[in-house]
């Protein structure tokens, strides 16, 4: 089988969103390390190497609003699809306690050779969806650990990030914060911009509207759960994006 560093779901699917997973998938290609990192396959498993639970909601997601998707193939150790080309965390040598062995001594041609192999592709596909209306709507669906080593519990079930546009943030952070079992985070537990990662580079530059929005992993670690949460935003979503004339 030919391997293919993205997904596409639904390309043809008539909504104006377009709903971006950068970190869908652990996988790391035969052309990495023979497949191998150089970590344990619990590590693997972990946040450090993909974001657990964000491409079953991405594809429920996908389905609900009847709109195209586009999810990486290859994990975020091997290159992280949401930094920029010049970002020094693009290619990971240590996450969360764990060293990346694989990682450890690559050089600037080895980065070129995932670029062009996995994070090129990648983002030529976000940028030919996201290009096919001129009022694509971009979700960018993530998801993070409820604790980091040596660090507090994180109490939020679902955050958004935002900085330089927050259309359509804003109004969703307030609309979340009416349900009444939910804890919501606004630029929890990280911050929303880095210059050159996916919003600002399919969003942001084109002026797009959009929106990034992470879930606790331990809240979509189940097929049920990935779709009960996609349930339950894509009403949201569209409500949101309707009564503010966006």
């Amino acid at each position: 089988m030919t391997y293919n560093p993205y997904t596409i779901i639904g390309k043809d699917r008539p909504a104006r969103w377009l709903i971006t997973c950068d970190h869908a998938a652990n996988t790391v290609p035969d052309c990495v390390g023979g497949g191998d990192l150089g970590i344990s396959a619990t590590d693997m498993a972990r946040h450090i190497a993909y974001d657990v639970g964000a491409a079953g909601v991405t594809r429920h997601l996908s389905d609900l609003l009847d709109a195209p998707a586009v999810l990486s193939n290859f994990s975020r150790l091997v290159i992280d699809p949401n930094r920029g080309e010049d970002d020094p965390t693009l290619l990971m040598k240590l996450y969360d306690g764990t060293i990346i062995p694989a990682n450890r001594h690559a050089d600037d041609v080895e980065r070129d050779r995932r670029l062009n192999a996995f994070h090129r592709p990648y983002h030529q596909a976000v940028a030919d969806l996201a290009a096919r209306q001129q009022n694509t709507v971009i979700v960018a669906m993530h998801s993070y650990t409820r604790q980091l080593k040596g660090r507090g519990m994180r109490p939020w079930h679902i955050a958004v990030l935002h900085e330089h546009d927050s259309r359509l943030a804003t109004p969703l952070i307030a609309r979340l914060q009416q349900e009444p079992d939910l804890c919501v985070g606004e630029n929890e537990p990280y911050g929303g911009h880095l210059d050159g990662d996916s919003i600002d580079r399919h969003a942001l530059a084109a002026g797009r509207v959009n929106v990034l929005i992470e879930i606790r992993n331990d809240l979509i670690e189940t097929d049920d759960q990935q779709r009960n949460w996609a349930e339950r935003l894509a009403p949201i979503l569209t409500e949101v994006l309707a009564n503010n004339g966006l």
